[in-house]
């Protein structure tokens, strides 16, 4: 079994006005994408000590931070040693997508009526704006980044807009736990496929959004759930695509 003694140093290192929470939650996302993006292996070892000299921090929001990755799959915990990283299969990404599922429709339904229009008509201008623009991407390699980038800044809004609408704590709290998994998902697999010439998730990833923001229009609970469940199993695929090849 491989052990992590360094890997590369996050951005966010020394940085002394980051609270506790936040060195939690910077640890959680650097090593998350460590493991999405293939440079740490399953089976590799997650060392406290030497995981605190590679941020800069104590022990305790490294340890927190291992407790939240065995919260949700990625990592398993071994007394006295650390952490372990998982294996993470297709069938994972299929099981965490079931969850996400559940937890985002019943989130939509009870966002349904406690969004202001005015902010669910930008949105729907701009994914309708996102959907039209895909020719001009794939002429211009340059404009990939910027467009994938805009992709996730959207989703994400929608995302959050509807978990913070949907006045349900308990239901905002554990989506806002699990984000952090569901969204490395979807950025390890956009970097993965960025050099392809097809975009074509893009124009269609804006077409699923469009009609959970026209259903939200047209206050349609049972619309809006059926819309967000099409865009959640659509995005299966995709998902597990960027996947780190496993040796």
């Amino acid at each position: 079994m491989a052990t992590v003694t360094s890997t590369k140093r996050s951005p966010a290192d020394e940085q002394p006005g980051v609270d506790h929470g936040q060195r939690r939650k910077i640890v959680v996302e650097n090593l998350l994408g460590d493991i999405f993006r293939g440079r740490l292996k399953a089976g590799e070892r997650l060392i406290i000590r030497s995981l605190a000299e590679r941020f800069q921090m104590s022990p305790t929001p490294i340890r927190e931070a291992l407790v939240a990755l065995e919260g949700i799959g990625i990592v398993d915990i071994a007394p006295n040693c650390g952490a372990v990283v998982r294996r993470v299969t297709a069938t994972d990404v299929k099981e965490v997508c079931q969850v996400r599922r559940a937890l985002e429709c019943a989130a939509v339904k009870l966002a349904c009526g406690n969004i202001a229009p005015l902010e669910l008509e930008e949105l729907a201008d701009q994914f309708r704006r996102r959907g039209q623009n895909i020719r001009t991407v794939q002429r211009r390699n340059g404009a990939v980044r910027k467009a994938i980038d805009q992709a996730r800044a959207l989703d994400s809004r929608l995302h959050d807009l509807i978990a913070d609408s949907c006045g349900n704590r308990f239901l905002s709290r554990e989506l806002a736990r699990m984000k952090l998994l569901f969204r490395t998902f979807r950025d390890a697999a956009w970097d993965r496929r960025e050099d392809r010439p097809e975009l074509l998730r893009l124009p269609e990833e804006a077409r699923e959004h469009l009609a959970i923001v026209e259903a939200l229009l047209a206050n349609d609970a049972s619309a809006a759930a059926r819309a967000m469940a099409r865009h959640i199993r659509s995005g299966v695929k995709y998902w597990s695509r960027g996947l780190p090849t496993q040796t």
